[in-house]
């Protein structure tokens, strides 16, 4: 089969389209004929040869993937070959096949074609989970950066359907409005004073932070987060070493958390699979979240793909066409 590979860490130059051994479903484990796959930034940071694969995982780039069941592992019930599928994977994505535990595997959202939904199953499982874990409800402020890329488009929409006040920040003019379409009470451009900004929109402070940064706003957040405020850590674009003198903690009985949706054992992600399933597919069918806007390239151009989203010129998500239906 045909699979993009990285054949060094390194630039966007680094991916090469080769063959590669197909490979088998196993135990509880379902083969998908691959159709799209989601580009993330989790995908720049294994190519840079920052975030290898967990143990047993595929080395191919790539969490989430569409197409159509091609076979079926022993211990796999309720699905049939040809069906269309959208699955979360451990890594693999950018190839002609994937395979991937049964548990991991949903039907499509309603509602968008099937490569269209290869952009959706890995930011929906990292909002909903991360947001748990941030114990994010009605009625609370929410931040999150970066809103017209995957995750804070997402997560925009997300959090308005929890009832909660949503705050994001954008790079230009245009991504701001796009921000304020999908729901976003406040964007701020964080090209300017955007502490400045999200603390003149709140009166109590921010509840929650869904924080892809890092180090780099780390005393930021602090700062603006109310009393008994969660800070959620997903990613480290603004890198991983700060400083924290505790004692800002416990005067506001702050929280901190940070989670790896990729290293969670199989079961963990099952169940946040069927949370997916039961709580964000109805939302995308009956139109409270919206398909965010989606830019295909094929599977040969993926080191283009990766120099787009790495440019910050994108809004939305970005797939890769792996089959031509």
């Amino acid at each position: 089969m045909k699979a993009v590979v990285a054949s060094r860490p390194g630039g966007p130059d680094v991916l090469e389209l080769r063959e590669v051994e197909a490979p088998s479903p196993g135990l509880g484990e379902v083969a998908i004929d691959v159709l799209g796959a989601g580009v993330n930034r989790a995908d720049l940071l294994q190519r840079r040869g920052h975030y290898p694969p967990p143990p047993g995982a595929s080395d191919i780039i790539g969490l989430e993937v569409s197409g159509r069941v091609a076979e079926l592992g022993a211990a796999v019930d309720g699905w049939t070959v040809g069906e269309p599928c959208v699955a979360l994977l451990a890594g693999g994505g950018y190839a002609e096949r994937v395979v991937v535990p049964a548990g991991q595997v949903l039907s499509p959202p309603p509602g968008l074609d099937l490569l269209a939904a290869a952009g959706v199953i890995e930011v929906a499982a990292t909002v909903v989970s991360n947001l748990q874990l941030g114990r994010l409800r009605s009625g609370e402020v929410f931040l999150v950066h970066g809103g017209a890329g995957g995750i804070g488009s997402f997560a925009i929409q997300y959090a308005k359907a929890l009832g909660a006040t949503v705050i994001t920040t954008a790079g230009s003019a245009d991504k701001l409005i796009y921000c304020r379409l999908l729901g976003a009470d406040h964007a701020i451009s964080y090209r300017d004073d955007w502490p400045a900004a999200v603390r003149a929109a709140t009166e109590g402070g921010v509840d929650v932070v869904l924080d892809n940064m890092g180090a780099k706003y780390l005393d930021h957040h602090l700062d603006l987060l109310a009393p008994n405020g969660r800070l959620v850590i997903i990613g480290f674009q603004g890198g991983t070493t700060a400083t924290l003198d505790l004692r800002r903690l416990l005067a506001k009985g702050t929280s901190i958390a940070a989670a790896s949706l990729r290293a969670r054992p199989a079961s963990e992600k099952s169940a946040i699979c069927a949370q997916v399933a039961a709580e964000v597919w109805p939302l995308l069918g009956d139109g409270t979240i919206r398909p965010t806007e989606h830019r295909v390239y094929p599977l040969a151009e993926a080191a283009e793909a990766h120099a787009r989203l790495e440019s910050g010129d994108h809004t939305g998500k970005i797939i890769l066409q792996i089959a031509s239906s």
